[in-house]
């Protein structure tokens, strides 16, 4: 039987899944470049990730009807192509505003990439094979979160705006989508009203809210303390370079990869609810040991902590939610839960920010402890007992 890493169709999924965090990890090391550059007030740098993907609260629902209703190739292949132009666009800024601008239209693009490219899994995919695929995906994703922000941290010692130039590698890939992969389509049959109905009490069951609400917390905690402030906190407390803020980042995602990549065997051992509490657990100790780190090497610790709990969290969460949605109505669902990450990414770094400003940057962390508590409450009081089965 072939190793599911070398499923063609699989690949392509990869690559998508690699821009999908493409628009936010390539740019990390440059932010503090950017405040000297742009002469604005440290708290205002988080605005470059929130108007990115403030686009996915609107489209994300939008991509996921669409995608159910007129196929998955259909809008994932524009997206790929506006997130490449307007990213690539961005190193031709010279105005703080009009880069905002542009990066609110990438994010129009990279609104339906991370949702389309889970959906496709949950379409390939079954039971365990599924939890797999996930876990193999959650870790390329990591590979990608761990190689862009160093190359963004070399590219950023040229200027700031190389990182920018990395968006044009969407191009291609739009191309493979549209001639290259092969994937199952949704019917489109059913009555428009009827599917909404379906989809809407579907969604209101507590594990799936649940799963959304994890989902959410997750991504306040990594797009307001790790990648909007721990870069500020490796470069005020230890001057630490673009370079070493880069190096920094992408260890926690060497863990994930590791956690992730292991997570067909892991699921015969613990449940999958199991696993997402144990992550909440993982970034509470990562949120708490960060401010007391002595040195930028130390953070490597509390971060790779973090990236744990990202493998043991992101590909159980979306294989339970892809297992829940039926076909018809899987890239609704997934939209949805995709629009939930996007709030989480553009109000962390506001929440994150009123933080900073009322208290200090180390409240900013602790404040990321207080979300992964919440996170573990939810995980094991509504998640605790319930299995996907293994064969949907």
């Amino acid at each position: 039987m072939e190793a599911l890493y070398k499923n063609k169709n699989l690949q392509i999924v990869f690559a998508v899944t690699l821009m999908a965090v493409l628009g936010v990890s390539s740019v990390i090391p440059a932010l503090p470049e950017m405040i000297s550059e742009f002469k604005i007030p440290a708290s205002t740098i988080g605005q470059i990730f929130t108007l990115f993907t403030l686009p996915g609260i609107i489209f994300a629902p939008l991509a996921g009807i669409f995608a159910d209703r007129l196929g998955r190739k259909k809008i994932l292949v524009p997206a790929l192509s506006i997130f490449g132009i307007a990213g690539a666009t961005c190193f031709f800024a010279t105005d703080f505003h009009y880069l905002l601008l542009l990066r609110f239209i990438q994010g129009t693009g990279a609104a339906a990439i991370g949702v389309i490219n889970l959906t496709i899994i949950g379409d390939l995919f079954t039971g365990k094979e599924r939890i797999k695929a996930m876990g193999l995906n959650a870790g390329v994703l990591s590979i990608g979160t761990a190689i862009f922000p160093a190359i963004g941290g070399v590219l950023a010692q040229i200027s700031w705006q190389a990182p920018f130039l990395l968006s044009l590698t969407a191009l291609p890939l739009a191309w493979l989508v549209a001639f290259k992969l092969d994937n199952p389509e949704p019917s489109t049959n059913e009555n428009f009203k009827r599917y909404m109905k379906a989809a809407l009490a579907g969604m209101r069951c507590k594990e799936v809210l649940s799963l959304f609400a994890i989902s959410l917390l997750t991504f306040i905690i990594l797009y307001g303390p790790i990648v909007t402030y721990l870069p500020l906190l490796l470069n005020s407390r230890f001057e630490a370079s673009p370079f070493m803020i880069g190096v920094v980042i992408s260890s926690a995602s060497f863990i994930t990869a590791l956690a992730a990549s292991q997570m067909g065997r892991l699921a015969h051992v613990m449940s999958q609810p199991l696993m997402i509490s144990l992550s909440a657990l993982a970034y509470a100790a990562s949120m708490i040991m960060l401010p007391a780190a002595d040195s930028a090497l130390w953070c490597i610790l509390p971060v790779c902590m973090f990236g744990l709990g990202q493998g043991l969290n992101m590909p159980n969460s979306m294989s339970m939610l892809t297992a829940i949605a039926p076909m018809e109505q899987r890239a609704v669902f997934m939209s949805v839960n995709g629009m939930l990450l996007r709030a989480g990414q553009t109000i962390a770094p506001i929440l994150m920010g009123l933080v900073y400003s009322g208290f200090s940057l180390e409240a900013v962390f602790y404040a990321g402890a207080v979300v992964a508590a919440a996170m573990l409450v939810i995980s094991a009081i509504y998640l605790h007992g319930f299995e996907v089965e293994a064969t949907q």
